[in-house]
């Protein structure tokens, strides 16, 4: 019997290395309780991608219970091993290699990968993203060959694609040309984290709206908000719903 919503646990940016274990802690418990159909984490896992923190990092999702689909951060290349970040910049996952940019099938939803991440940059931060039009392409490719699937599309990535305010400057090169692309190409919404402030938008770029839905932090790295994450509900009809939990300390 096909159940009559999809319903998705989103966070990002559990930075282990510096996480907040009583944050992690009240996650997995409600993920226990309420064994949603996935977890999607948009990036950043570990603080500076060492061994120890990516084999933490394993075990606290392995430990979940339920499917998870990981896009990577900035933060998950290696820092310390630059032959390793340029040739191999992803090999530090390990076990949770398989679920790196991974696609998701739901009842009612599809989740498509879309890495914003590069190794280097003519700029600094390092940290801000960039859309590369190769992985670009392959992301809206893939949406293209599920152009006749009614399911709604999201896009997860680690990157917001666009400001918080049309006024301000986009910290993620051509982002609005991605946004533009993907929406047009037929996504419903965009699953981002790394600036560790949920968000729920409706914007658009060429008459195409498109809805950017961020995650806070996990962790100790607070910029303005407790600790958080989404319960993001597809229903038949296609109806979005996004709840934002904030970590309530005792």
């Amino acid at each position: 019997m096909t159940p009559a919503s999809s319903r998705l646990f989103h966070v990002s940016d559990v930075h282990f290395g510096v996480e907040d274990r009583a944050a992690l802690a009240w996650f997995a418990a409600a993920v226990a309780s309420e064994q949603p159909d996935a977890v999607v984490c948009t990036g950043d896992l570990t603080q500076r991608a060492t061994h120890r923190q990516y084999a933490t990092a394993a075990e606290w999702f392995a430990g979940l219970g339920v499917p998870v689909m990981l896009q990577p951060g900035n933060h998950d290349m290696p820092y310390y091993n630059m032959w390793e970040r340029f040739r191999r910049p992803y090999a530090r996952y390990g076990t949770l290699e398989t679920a790196v940019g991974s696609e998701l099938d739901l009842a009612h939803a599809l989740i498509v990968p879309f890495d914003t991440n590069v190794r280097a940059q003519l700029r600094w931060p390092w940290s801000d993203g960039v859309v590369r039009r190769r992985k670009l392409d392959a992301t809206l490719a893939r949406l293209h060959a599920l152009r006749d699937d009614p399911r709604p599309k999201l896009v997860a990535c680690h990157h917001p694609l666009l400001p918080a305010e049309d006024a301000r400057r986009n910290p993620t090169i051509r982002g609005d040309m991605a946004f533009a692309a993907l929406a047009e190409a037929g996504a419903s919404a965009v699953l981002s984290g790394h600036v560790h402030l949920p968000f729920d938008l409706m914007r658009a770029r060429g008459n195409r709206p498109m809805r950017m839905i961020g995650a806070g932090t996990l962790s100790t790295r607070l910029r303005g908000a407790e600790p958080s994450y989404n319960v993001v509900t597809i229903t038949a009809d296609g109806t979005i719903t996004v709840e934002r939990r904030d970590f309530a300390r005792p």
